[in-house]
């Protein structure tokens, strides 16, 4: 399976009062967890270790993942396990970082606020309902309804316009590519 994105990622320098670089974002949702009943942790189970273990050699093997300088993953064990078993895809300088703000019901502005002013690409490893509602603020301008299904171990690939939303003021975004384990050859 060859993997074509949606748009190839080329820096843009954007000139007005402040000149950067476009950003690229990457949204992974955790692999599949153990039930509260068998963990209260919630740490990935075996299918999610291996789900995790497939999108790692996927990704490992088409360099998509590379040259990210940051991976943010909330504290909970199965965002953490899930960022450190797809290290292999990502460059060897990656900095893995237990970021606040990143859990399933917080709120999302302040996440999309940080990025505004980043100027760094980042991955955020993170859950539901969080993930979608954040991809969809960063392209549409609001929350909700949510522009995607988030299913366990998909992966959302963005990019910065150099535009503003009108209404929140925030960066626009857009869709560079999406990759579920559907997707993937058995």
């Amino acid at each position: 399976m060859s993997f074509v994105p949606l748009a190839t990622h080329k820096p843009k320098k954007i000139y007005g009062p402040i000149s950067r670089l476009l950003m690229r974002l990457v949204l992974i949702r955790h692999a599949h967890a153990v039930s509260m009943e068998e963990h209260v942790q919630r740490p990935l189970s075996t299918r999610g270790r291996d789900d995790t273990r497939r999108m790692t050699d996927f990704f490992k093997a088409n360099r998509q993942l590379t040259n990210y300088p940051f991976v943010w993953h909330s504290f909970l064990a199965r965002s953490r396990e899930t960022a450190n078993l797809m290290l292999p895809a990502f460059s060897t300088d990656t900095n893995l970082v237990e970021t606040p703000g990143l859990l399933p019901d917080d709120i999302v502005h302040p996440i999309a606020e940080r990025l505004d002013h980043l100027g760094q690409d980042v991955i955020i490893v993170g859950h539901e309902p969080h993930l979608s509602a954040l991809g969809t603020l960063l392209i549409r301008g609001k929350e909700a309804p949510a522009a995607f299904d988030f299913p366990k171990s998909s992966v959302l690939a963005l990019e910065m316009t150099g535009k503003i939303h009108k209404k929140n003021g925030l960066q626009r975004w857009r869709t560079r590519w999406f990759m579920t384990l559907d997707l993937l050859a058995s």
